[in-house]
C-alpha cells in the first residue's frame, strides 16, 4: 500500500520559515518525481516545486528565491523548505509522488503564515 506522510506545517509568522517533509513508502522512491503541490482557501491546487529522479528542480514563480525542494532517497523523503514566508502563502500543501500513469498524493499539511 502506497502512502505518503506530510508534516512540518504549522502556524508561523510572516518572514519565517518552516520545513515540511514527506515520508513515501510502498513505492520504489528513488524512481518517482516528487512534487509540493499547494490549495489554498477556495482555490484550486497548484504545484508550487518538484524534483525529479535525477534530482532536477522547477518552481512556481511566486516561489522562486524562497522555496527549496530536496530529496533524501536513503530516507525515501522529499523536503520542501520555505523562507521568507507571507500571508498568501497560507494553504494545505500536498506531497505528490508521479511515475508514467501512476500518481499518488498524501493527505496535507497545513501551513499558515500570520502575525
Amino acid at each position: 500500500q502506497v502512502q505518503l506522510v506530510e508534516s512540518g506545517g504549522g502556524l508561523v509568522q510572516p518572514g519565517g520559515s518552516l520545513t515540511l517533509s514527506c515520508a513515501a513508502s510502498g513505492i520504489i522512491f528513488r524512481f518517482y518525481a516528487m512534487n509540493w503541490y499547494l490549495q489554498g482557501p477556495d482555490k484550486q491546487r497548484e504545484l508550487v516545486a518538484s524534483i525529479t529522479s535525477g534530482e532536477s528542480t522547477n518552481y512556481a514563480d511566486s516561489v522562486k528565491g524562497r522555496f527549496t525542494i530536496s530529496r533524501d532517497n536513503a530516507k525515501n523523503t522529499v523536503y520542501l523548505q520555505m523562507n521568507s514566508l507571507r500571508p498568501e502563502d497560507t494553504a494545505v500543501y500536498f506531497c505528490n509522488a508521479r511515475l508514467g500513469d501512476l500518481n499518488y498524493w498524501g493527505k496535507g499539511t497545513l501551513v499558515t503564515v500570520s502575525s
